[in-house]
């Protein structure tokens, strides 16, 4: 992956920049939550935010980390109503990130975590072109996925506007992944239910027309966004395209399963610190 601060110094990086890359990644190093960064950044510039979030992005690419794709955030209208914000942004996933089918979240990881439900896709072709179409992703994407998506973040109390959410790379913590792939000719995406439970109760629930309109209509926005900004989509990335309903709070001791209809489920457990014993 390349960004826009690739081979740009830091001295050249601006101040109010430098300053809440540094506080996001020293709250991701030490746990402890930062003050918005909207305080240091025009609360209305989006592209200040994003130079943000590419920083720390190049970061951990220089500390050794791997990127596998991207996610697509705030493509709810009840995420945007939790968080106040009107316009979906994207991020980066790490390899790291992943945490299997049924898997564990050990307590600490992530400093204030929530969990939603949303459909991943694969592509099996890039996606260049900045007119990106339905078309173009349906001739791209290899198979979709079930997803839980543990977002958090690293300011205090997601006290967040948009920008700072877009600096803290769109709020991304962790992702689980299903484990039976599905064409896109066995399923429609628009058309497809979601009940996330929690501990067997049901706590989210939504459809896939509840994501921008459909899943595939958030893939078009990403690989047009990503075009435009010359780091375009690739064969082989995973798209996380959004929250098909609210997102939960997460404590120790949830277990949360999401049932998709047409993809199956997926699940995740946050253990308290006894379990982990």
């Amino acid at each position: 992956m390349s960004t826009v601060l690739d081979g740009v110094r830091a001295d050249t990086v601006p101040p109010a920049v430098l300053k809440a890359a540094d506080l996001l990644a020293e709250a991701t190093r030490t746990g402890a939550a930062c003050p918005p960064v909207r305080t240091l950044l025009d609360d209305g510039d989006v592209e200040a935010a994003y130079a943000v979030q590419q920083l720390n992005v190049r970061r951990g690419l220089d500390a050794g980390r791997r990127i596998v794709g991207r996610k697509i955030g705030l493509t709810s209208r009840a995420v945007q109503a939790q968080l106040g914000v009107d316009r979906p942004d994207f991020g980066a996933l790490f390899a790291d990130m992943a945490v299997p089918d049924g898997g564990e979240v050990s307590a600490g990881r992530l400093l204030q975590p929530k969990v939603e439900a949303e459909v991943a896709l694969v592509l099996g072709r890039d996606l260049p072109h900045r007119e990106c179409t339905v078309v173009d992703v349906l001739r791209a994407v290899d198979f979709a996925l079930p997803a839980l998506e543990i977002v958090d973040s690293r300011v205090r109390g997601w006290d967040i506007s948009l920008v700072d959410t877009v600096a803290d790379n769109a709020s991304c913590g962790l992702y689980v992944l299903g484990g039976t792939p599905v064409p896109l000719t066995a399923v429609d995406l628009r058309a497809v239910t979601m009940t996330m439970t929690r501990a067997g109760e049901t706590v989210s629930e939504g459809t896939g027309a509840d994501c921008l309109g459909g899943p595939l209509n958030a893939a078009v926005w990403l690989a047009a966004a990503l075009a435009e900004r010359g780091d375009p989509l690739r064969a082989g990335d995973l798209v996380l395209t959004g929250a098909l309903g609210p997102m939960v709070p997460a404590a120790p001791g949830d277990v949360f399963e999401a049932r998709i209809s047409g993809l199956g489920s997926v699940r995740v457990a946050f253990p308290t610190e006894e379990d982990g014993q």
